[in-house]
């Protein structure tokens, strides 16, 4: 995917050559309902968790992670409890590190590569070629200008971070969709030809020569035109030389899109070129034995192929995830285990010790969530987070209350959370936010609920998992927009059901 939008040595973390521009934190109201953590096993068994059980195996299992998530209680224990590696979901893509041309931010990719080694986890950093969540002079560049970018771009990012990263998706879904096998367009293929994914590949090998260099695309899943025209691509560089040392294969199913019957023979194939194969956003929608099942299919898989060094599943919780409303990952939006979580660990080779839930949940809200008016202070191409509140205050007897912060902002864009209390006299079943999204913008991505329209404005409803929030808790929601800037403020309208 990565429409929105995957590891080290196991060593601590040296003190970085940028630091942080701002301190981290993050902070918990009045609003927050009380939490309430399982404590963790002493000494868990060696193969009682996902990681755990794949490296017995010699493989890591990962998740992607946002920083912005990491000072949430239950979701730093979720993941440091049951991965081995991470990929950061948005923080090392092109507007968050190089908003400005020749102007790095690496401040929130820092704090999530320094926590993952203080934890011993491996790395995948995410992604360096892309042709979304670009910053605009980019596409504003002529051709020399631009080739002189993209290898600007490749070698500052990855020297920055060398040593400290197992695998670069070094260029992320460069290929079309449909039956035509054709490069998509984007202002690198558009301006210099098919030859930039080789230059690409070369410029990052000279910067980081001992990190894995891997190609990431989606639907590529089975034998079709559109992965038969990456294998041809990846055939083409090992028979060339040019340096390509692994596939990831994303994993997005659903319904309409499930795990294809040639999804093992496909992983082969790319590994007899001579490559790794890793699963690297793998979620897949729906609940229960068909979602297990699924889930099951995939690993079993990658765990017959010997190239299959590593899975990483695109977020930890249900309630965060980029398509929450389809329930995809692991842990539901209260971090517990779902039946997906024990088909992974069994076909892992685990046995589930029933000691490492990350949390529970008091008032119907999932433990440690941040609510509210509060920052994380995390700086985001060049724009300081947090720097933006405000909020609805709706008609009386509605009984709940809803606030906008901006998360982050960079050039075209920004993120932005909400925040939705249960300000009535009794507890709430669901709830629905409105308000007028500013003329010219768009919602990419919205998650932890579900977005519609209402009499020209834009509605978010709550998911199936936050609906119930008693007296006085709170939930979030959240949702990036393209065609920035950001508002200073923006009244919500909460109704609740």
């Amino acid at each position: 995917m990565t429409e929105q939008s995957p590891h080290g040595r196991g060593r601590t973390k040296p003190a970085r050559r940028h630091g942080p521009r701002i301190a981290l934190a993050a902070v918990t109201t009045g609003a927050v309902a009380a939490v309430s953590l399982i404590a963790l096993s002493g000494t868990a068994h060696a193969a009682s968790t996902l990681g755990a059980s794949a490296a017995a195996g010699g493989r890591y299992f990962g998740t992607a992670v946002a920083a912005n998530h990491l000072g949430e209680a239950s979701y730093a224990a979720t993941l440091d409890a049951e991965f081995n590696a991470v990929t950061p979901e948005n923080e090392m893509k092109w507007d968050a590190v190089e908003a400005s041309r020749n102007t790095f931010t690496f401040s929130a990719a820092d704090q999530i590569v320094g926590h993952a080694q203080s934890k011993g986890m491996k790395i995948r950093g995410h992604t360096l070629v892309w042709y979304s969540q670009l910053p605009s002079w980019v596409s504003s560049l002529n051709a020399t200008d631009l080739k002189s970018a993209m290898d600007n771009h490749i070698t500052q990012v990855m020297r920055h971070y060398k040593g400290e990263i197992y695998a670069w998706d070094v260029a992320n879904e460069a290929f079309q969709d449909g039956g035509s096998g054709a490069r998509r367009s984007s202002p690198f293929q558009d301006k210099l030809g098919d030859g930039y994914m080789e230059e690409a590949f070369r410029t990052a090998r000279a910067a980081d020569p001992d990190a894995k260099l891997c190609y990431n695309d989606y639907n590529i899943d089975g034998v079709n035109a559109k992965s038969n025209a990456v294998y041809a691509m990846v055939k083409d560089f090992k028979a060339r030389g040019v340096p390509i040392d692994c596939v990831g294969l994303q994993g997005h199913f659903n319904s309409q899109s499930p795990v294809p019957g040639d999804y093992q023979q496909n992983l082969q194939r790319f590994a007899d070129l001579g490559v790794d194969v890793q699963i690297t956003e793998l979620d897949v929608a729906g609940s229960g034995t068909a979602q297990a099942n699924s889930y099951s299919t995939v690993v079993n898989a990658c765990l017959a192929v010997s190239r299959c060094t590593g899975m990483t599943v695109w977020g930890i919780t249900d309630k965060y995830s980029w398509r929450s409303g389809d329930t995809p990952l692991l842990f539901d939006g209260n971090y517990a285990k779902k039946a997906a979580y024990t088909a992974v660990l069994t076909a892992l080779g685990g046995s589930d010790s029933g000691g490492t839930s990350a949390g529970t949940t008091n008032g119907g809200t999932s433990a440690g969530t941040t609510n509210g008016g509060t920052s994380t202070g995390t700086t985001n191409g060049g724009t300081t987070n947090g720097g933006a509140t405000g909020g609805g205050t709706p008609p009386a007897g509605q009984g709940c209350t809803a606030a906008f912060r901006l998360v982050s902002a960079w050039t075209g864009g920004y993120q932005v959370e909400v925040s939705v209390l249960n300000s009535g006299s009794g507890a709430l079943s669901g709830w629905t936010t409105a308000w007028t999204q500013p003329s010219g913008q768009t919602i990419a991505n919205l998650w932890n609920a579900v977005q519609g329209t209402s009499d020209g404005r834009t509605t978010a409803h709550n998911a199936a998992y936050n609906g119930q929030l008693a007296v006085g808790a709170s939930t979030t929601f959240g949702y990036v927009v393209n065609g920035g800037p950001p508002p200073t403020s923006l009244t919500i309208d909460c109704q609740s059901a």
